[in-house]
């Protein structure tokens, strides 16, 4: 039994490093920050205003999916558009030990509103995530989620 237990905490432990090692990654590089009166700002996990950010993570709490690889096709007042990957850990048996599938994805934003945190700059309220091809088995085609602000 003692075996058993103990393979089992180094497969636990294994498994917090590699998503420790994959959300460093993520935002290892700064994106550029954000200007007043400037094109509305994304705001990421840690408060940070962002623009064109080339990953972003989506599930702040535990880091089970993140966008990767985005490049944009364009920023503005309106709206943004990108492509990249979605990296999504399948909690299979559970997210400890879950392995990360990506995904191509279509990223938009949208509903610029006032951030709270400072109201001269505006920032997307919405992400819209669509998939062209495979994607999570518990995802639709196309994904909505209001922002946090």
């Amino acid at each position: 039994m003692r075996g058993h237990r103990t393979t089992r905490t180094a497969a636990l432990l294994c498994a917090a490093l590699g998503l420790t090692a994959a959300v460093g990654t993520a935002s290892a590089a700064p994106a550029p920050t954000a200007r007043p009166g400037a094109s509305p700002v994304l705001v990421d996990c840690l408060w940070h205003p962002q623009v064109r950010p080339a990953a972003f993570i989506l599930a702040c709490g535990d880091g089970n999916s993140r966008l990767a690889s985005l490049k944009w096709d364009h920023w503005n007042a309106r709206s943004a558009k990108a492509t990249g990957i979605n990296v999504v850990n399948d909690c299979k048996p559970y997210c400890a030990a879950g392995t990360f599938h990506s995904y191509p994805v279509v990223v938009r934003l949208d509903e610029a509103q006032p951030w709270k945190k400072d109201p001269r700059t505006q920032r997307y309220d919405r992400i819209v995530l669509e998939y062209p091809a495979q994607r999570p088995e518990q995802f639709a085609k196309i994904m909505t989620y209001p922002l946090w602000d």
